[in-house]
C-alpha cells in the first residue's frame, strides 16, 4: 500500500474527504481538523438528573420526574480529545462555574503533541468568570500556534500569558471592574514538558509508580510564602484564612505579568495533571492524586479524569473544580482514526 493512503486514516467532518493522521488542516475544503477546545458551554452538562435515576429533561433544563434544576453549560463539561481529556463542574457551593479549561491535541512535526491551560476565575474580582474564559482561550491559541509552526514552547508560554492578559483586559465589563484569574498550561511533546503559570492553579507529574509523581508548579500564594519562610506548617498554612489568597495573576489591573515556565523531562511515563485548587485543596499529594487517577490512565483517559473531579465533589465539592490529564508521551494513535465529534470548540 502506498505510504500516502496509508497515512490518510481519518476523514474531515466538514466534507467527508480522507486527510492524514498529522494534518492539521483539511487539503480539500481548508477546515481545522484539530481546533481548540474549550469550556465555553456550548456542548457541556449531563443531560440526566442527579438527583433521581430519571432521564426526562424538559427543554428549560429541569428534570420531569422530580422537578430538579439539572446543570448544563458550563455547570458540568468534559472533553476528550484522546491524547488529553478534563473535566470541569461548578461544585456543590457556587452558583456558577468560574474555572475555564481550554485543550487541543496536534502535530508538531517531531511528532504528536498537547496543548492545555487551566484557568481559575479570582472569586474576590468581578466577573471572574469572563476572566478565565477568556484567559484560558487566548493562552491556548497561541500554544497551538506555536506547536504548529515548530516554536519555542518556552518563548509561547510567555507570549500566552502576554495574550491572555491582554484577553482579560479587553473584556467588555463596566469601568472599574478588574476581573482576574490563576493560570496553568502545559505543552507535552515527544520529549519535554513545558509548564507555565500563575497564581495557586497546580501542574503534576503522576509516574506510572505514584511514588514518583511530583507537583511541578509552586503556588504564588500567601500560604506558600508563609510555608516558605517558616511561619506555618503546610497543613496550618492551607488551613488559615489566607489560604488561597494568591499573590500573582492574570487581570485587568496587571500590564506586564511575570509568569514561572520550567521545561519538565518526564523519567519515564505517566501523565500531566492540570487542576484548579477545588481538587487539590482536598488532595494535595502527589503520589496520592496518582493512586486516585488510577494510572496508566491511557486505559480510559476520561474516566480517569472523572473520578478526580468526582473524588472533589464527595470531599465536599466546596469550590469550582477542574481536571485535565495528559499521557506521557503524547501518542499518535489517539489521532489515528475518523476524527472525534466536536466537543466544545471554539
Amino acid at each position: 500500500m502506498a505510504a500516502s493512503a496509508m497515512a490518510a486514516s481519518r476523514v474531515c467532518f466538514d466534507c467527508g474527504k480522507a486527510v492524514g493522521v498529522t494534518d492539521s488542516f483539511c487539503e480539500s475544503c481548508g477546515a481545522e481538523l484539530t481546533p481548540l477546545s474549550v469550556s465555553d458551554g456550548r456542548d457541556g452538562g449531563p443531560r440526566a438528573c442527579e438527583i433521581c435515576p430519571a432521564s426526562h429533561i424538559s427543554a428549560d433544563g429541569y428534570c420531569e420526574s422530580c422537578g430538579s434544576k439539572v446543570r448544563s453549560g458550563r455547570d458540568h463539561q468534559e472533553i476528550d480529545l484522546g491524547m488529553v481529556a478534563g473535566v470541569t463542574d461548578r461544585g456543590l457551593r457556587h452558583s456558577r462555574n468560574e474555572d475555564a479549561m481550554a485543550l487541543a491535541a496536534a502535530d508538531a512535526g517531531n511528532g504528536p503533541a498537547v496543548v492545555a491551560v487551566v484557568c481559575d476565575g479570582v472569586s474576590t474580582s468581578a466577573h471572574s468568570d469572563q476572566a478565565s474564559l477568556a484567559a484560558a482561550r487566548a493562552g491556548a491559541d497561541v500554544l497551538l500556534a506555536a506547536v504548529r509552526t515548530g516554536g519555542d514552547p518556552l518563548a509561547a508560554s510567555r507570549a500566552a500569558v502576554r495574550a491572555a492578559a491582554h484577553a482579560v483586559a479587553r473584556l467588555p465589563v463596566p469601568t472599574g471592574d478588574l476581573p482576574s484569574s490563576t493560570y496553568v498550561s502545559a505543552v507535552l511533546q515527544s520529549d519535554a514538558v513545558t509548564v507555565c503559570w500563575l497564581g495557586d492553579s497546580r501542574a503534576y507529574w503522576l509516574a506510572d509508580r505514584a511514588s514518583a509523581a511530583e507537583q511541578l508548579t509552586r503556588d504564588d500564594s500567601v500560604a506558600e510564602e508563609m510555608v516558605a519562610d517558616g511561619l506555618l506548617s503546610e497543613a496550618d498554612a492551607l488551613a488559615s484564612a489566607q489560604s488561597h489568597v494568591v499573590t500573582r495573576w492574570i487581570g485587568a489591573d496587571v500590564t506586564d505579568p511575570a509568569p514561572h515556565v520550567v521545561h519538565f523531562e518526564p523519567p519515564g511515563p505517566g501523565a500531566v495533571l492540570l487542576c484548579s485548587d477545588g481538587l487539590w485543596n482536598y488532595r494535595p499529594e502527589p503520589a496520592k492524586l496518582a493512586e486516585l487517577a488510577l494510572l496508566p490512565a491511557s486505559a480510559d483517559l476520561l474516566g480517569a479524569v472523572r473520578a478526580l473531579v468526582g473524588f472533589a465533589l464527595e470531599a465536599g465539592g466546596m469550590d469550582n473544580v477542574t481536571a485535565v490529564l495528559a499521557p506521557f508521551p503524547p501518542a499518535r494513535a489517539a489521532l489515528a482514526g475518523p476524527l472525534p465529534a466536536p466537543s466544545g470548540l471554539t
